[in-house]
């Protein structure tokens, strides 16, 4: 007999689920990758703590740091210390440090394992940040403390230059200081503002097409220092531009939670190889890990049918979580990790598992079911019941 359970619906009804009863996606062992593919991974909150929630951050480091070890035996890189770790959201700086040395030990002990750690400015106080140089002390603040763990940096994006800059120029001089300080080649991050308000009109400019002149612009000038740029504008035909610009051997690691497949997969145009495809630093990475990896392992093979075949139905799934107000996607991610057994609580830094809808979960439930994503399915709908008795839909 089928699974099944009572989920409200849209417009606020009650109706009768049955599961599919399709088996969970399972990877093949030790399958290579033909792509660089990084998950933005999420922390796991400590519930017993003794602190505020919305003030304080306390984070369960060993089931956090287990699910980076689940991530890395599926063939995956961890982006650590980024935006799906609530970083701004909950985390502070000297949290992500203690995290980002954490996932560093952890990858250690995994040979080939990847890690590409966050650096920022979100430790300053913004009422405080006066010039680009308070910015430019900022990120040389954090480099300085990841470079001494021996860790790769992802260059983020930053509030408080958003906020100071007053035209590209002062971006420019922000990030030539930077790139030209780096100890190894970073990946550069570009967060549209639908992820973060905060980052409206940043490259010193609200025209997308003009703002990517001058980020290209800006690896034009360090291509020796850059590894890739992340972009997440959830825009596929701005990321293939983009992509077709960037120096020799720099590579576009798709941000795009909405058109993911179809990046990764490329269109081949060019002669050099990363003008035609997208590596992949992406947060549904993390809700999604084993058909990621079971989809990038069918491509390195040469089956794009197949990869296709897996990772299309994760699609609808993504735009969901991701759904305005994207900022608010983690809530989905983590809710991924609780129904799959990865963690026993559905809780979150800062208080963040408040900020979606019962209906929203509900359809996220259907639609990780139609994507075969329950890895327990018995134990999912357990969790999921206990979600709706907790909002009084008993059934």
């Amino acid at each position: 007999m089928a699974l099944s359970l009572t989920l409200p619906t849209a417009n606020g009804a009650l109706a009768p689920y049955a599961l599919r009863g399709t088996a969970p996606i399972k990877p093949d062992a030790d399958v290579k990758f033909n792509r660089i593919a990084y998950s933005a991974a999420h922390v796991v909150a400590d519930p017993l703590a003794a602190v505020d929630p919305w003030l304080q951050a306390a984070v369960d480091w060993d089931t956090t740091i287990a699910y980076r070890r689940h991530l890395f035996s599926l063939g995956l890189g961890v982006a650590e210390a980024m935006d799906t770790a609530q970083r701004g959201m909950g985390l502070d700086w000297p949290t992500s440090l203690e995290l980002i040395r954490r996932s560093l030990d952890a990858a250690k002990d995994v040979p080939g394992a990847l890690v590409a750690s966050g650096c920022g400015t979100d430790h300053l106080n913004i009422d405080d940040v006066k010039s680009v140089d308070d910015v430019i002390r900022g990120y040389e603040e954090q480099m300085a403390a990841i470079e001494a763990l021996g860790g790769k940096l992802i260059v983020m994006a930053s509030r408080a230059l958003a906020r100071v800059a007053k035209s590209p120029a002062d971006y420019e001089r922000v990030y030539d200081r930077i790139l030209s300080q780096a100890k190894h080649p970073v990946v550069l991050h570009w967060l549209g503002d639908m992820f973060d308000p905060a980052l409206a009109g940043y490259w010193g400019t609200k025209n997308v097409d003009a703002a990517m002149d001058t980020a290209v612009g800006i690896i034009a000038a360090h291509p020796d220092k850059v590894d890739g740029i992340k972009i997440s504008l959830l825009d596929k035909d701005k990321e293939i531009a983009m992509r077709r610009r960037l120096p020799k051997g720099v590579r576009m690691y798709t941000g795009d939670d909405f058109n993911y497949a179809e990046l990764i997969a490329g269109d081949g145009f060019g002669d050099e190889p990363t003008h035609g495809k997208s590596d992949a630093l992406l947060g549904i990475f993390d809700a999604i890990a084993p058909a990621a990896s079971a989809a990038l392992g069918a491509l390195a093979q040469g089956n794009t049918e197949k990869f296709h075949a897996i990772l299309g139905p994760t699609v609808p799934l993504s735009r969901h979580i991701f759904a305005a107000p994207t900022r608010f996607y983690k809530t989905g991610v983590v809710f991924m990790a609780w129904l799959n057994g990865h963690q026993k609580h559905f809780t979150m830094v800062g208080g963040q598992q408040s900020t979606r809808s019962l209906p929203h979960f509900a359809e996220l439930f259907r639609l990780a079911d139609a994507a075969n994503l329950l890895e327990q399915p018995e134990l999912a709908v357990r969790r999921m019941k206990t979600l709706l008795a907790l909002h009084g839909v008993e059934g």
